[in-house]
């Protein structure tokens, strides 16, 4: 007979029979903590107050609005990435090291084609784009912002295939050291293209642009180079040219890999959906739109790298059947999760004023982003329910499932709900915000349900991609 859900969580953080220990979570979560860190806050956050400095709510908001754009694109990099960790994660439980090798031979091609054409489309058609994604007064610094970030989209294309591969087969510190030079080039360049330092030209937001790109292309050749050099690795036999046309493998990532690629960016099209809905409230909302999404990304911090640690650990004891186990492992990492996030979000309410004057110097919006920001921090815990399950999901390759469940929601209940909401005639600028911000947490609220009721059930252990 199975437990209510209170006490099966209850049992499940407090079995030492079962699953990873506490202490091998944590050291698996570390470095994939310091990763998230890494891609999601230190160099958004430092180049956000970098053009906050330049004291221009519009340029602020043009590039918060950009960064949604190019999160959008790198949850389609993610896809893919994690589509070549669960297919080399599975293949290296077993021991099958020559498909672990072929693994990452057909994600190198894919993202070399899928980086390409997505680069191509934002540079041809950033006017476009922007003419119906921003304010207005938002369009003429946006789109050649766009048209170089767009450059460095191929690089990370590129670079997310050989870090999927090394999560696969459970090595998480060379990622680790990847995203540590990719991002202190990032904020090196940053810090003298922005401003001009050291003889360097004066560029504004233009030099941000520019420093992403370099970014990418030091982490694509880090990540290159040491795969491909590694001695440990030739048990592999990787050869990224040989064998390229050979279908079935070629399928088999790719059927992991789309339904991953499609949910990862259906969350991350809601936020430039949201932005949408809130342009026409002014530039100060949108502003507030993007500092708020800003704070919450440093407080989900713990359960973004909680989310890939229970992705693999899912996907090697997949391959060992280990049902138990995932189910343990599951439980313990959302114990550790919630708690981290909980700390954060109660430093964060507490000193909401400083933390957005950091990035608005006028004062322009700040009252309205402490406002809304408590109330959006509650919310927040619907969404870390649904990202660790639906990384438990996929490294049991349910990719289809969550694919599924993500796009129902979002385009059955998150869109009209959200689309209501921006048209109620209130003056209330800031209830507005609340509504149409607090819809998307509620259409994972639904998520997480559904994804519960299917790990209590025994569907998820005989549906599998592979």
């Amino acid at each position: 007979m199975k437990k209510n859900l209170l006490a099966s969580y209850i049992a499940g953080i407090l079995d030492d029979k079962h699953g990873e220990s506490y202490r091998r979570i944590f050291q698996l979560f570390v470095p994939e903590f310091v990763i998230a860190f890494l891609i999601y806050f230190l160099p958004l956050w430092i180049d956000a107050y970098f053009i906050g400095c330049l004291k221009s709510t519009a340029t602020y908001g043009a590039l918060g609005m950009t960064t949604n754009l190019i999160h959008f694109i790198m949850k389609i990099a993610e896809g893919i990435s994690i589509g070549t960790v669960i297919l080399s994660g599975f293949y290296n439980g077993k021991q099958d090291f020559k498909n672990v090798g072929s693994s990452l031979r057909d994600a190198f091609w894919i993202s070399v084609v899928t980086g390409a054409s997505i680069a191509l489309f934002l540079y041809a058609g950033a006017a476009w784009i922007y003419s119906w994604y921003v304010p207005a007064d938002m369009v003429a610094i946006g789109v050649p912002f766009l048209r170089l970030r767009a450059i460095g989209v191929f690089f990370m294309f590129v670079s997310y295939a050989f870090i999927g591969f090394l999560r696969g087969i459970k090595n998480t510190k060379v990622p680790m050291q990847i995203y540590i030079a990719g991002v202190f080039t990032f904020l090196l360049a940053d810090y003298l293209l922005i401003f001009g330092h050291y003889g360097c030209p004066k560029l504004g937001l233009a030099g941000s642009a520019i420093a992403s790109l370099l970014q990418h292309v030091v982490m694509m050749s880090y990540a290159m180079f040491y795969v491909l050099y590694n001695p440990a690795y030739r048990i592999y036999g990787i050869e990224l040219i040989k064998g390229v046309t050979k279908y079935d493998q070629l399928m088999r990532l790719l059927q992991l890999s789309w339904p991953v690629v499609l949910d990862k960016a259906t969350l991350a099209a809601a936020y430039i959906w949201l932005g949408m809905m809130l342009k026409d409230l002014g530039q100060y909302t949108t502003a507030t739109f993007c500092v708020i999404k800003d704070m919450e990304r440093l407080a989900f911090l713990p359960a973004i790298a909680c989310a890939q640690v229970i992705t693999f650990l899912v996907s090697n004891d997949y391959g060992q059947k280990n049902w138990q186990g995932i189910k343990s492992n599951l439980k313990k990492v959302a114990f550790l999760a919630s708690s981290l996030v909980f700390l954060m979000l109660v430093v964060l309410i507490l000193n909401a004023e400083q933390v957005v004057g950091l990035f608005d110097h006028r004062g322009e919006f700040t009252p309205l982003a402490a406002a809304v920001f408590p109330v959006i921090s509650i919310l927040i815990f619907f969404d870390l329910v649904q990202l660790l399950l639906a990384g438990a999901l996929r490294g049991a390759s349910n990719v289809r499932m969550v694919m599924m469940v993500r796009l129902i929601i979002c385009s059955g209940f998150f869109v009209p709900v959200s689309y209501l909401f921006s048209r109620l005639p209130s003056d209330n600028i800031a209830v507005k915000f609340v509504l149409i911000y607090g819809s998307y947490y509620v259409g994972n609220a639904l998520m997480s349900l559904i994804y519960i009721q299917r790990l209590r059930s025994e569907d998820w252990k005989k549906k599998a991609a592979l």
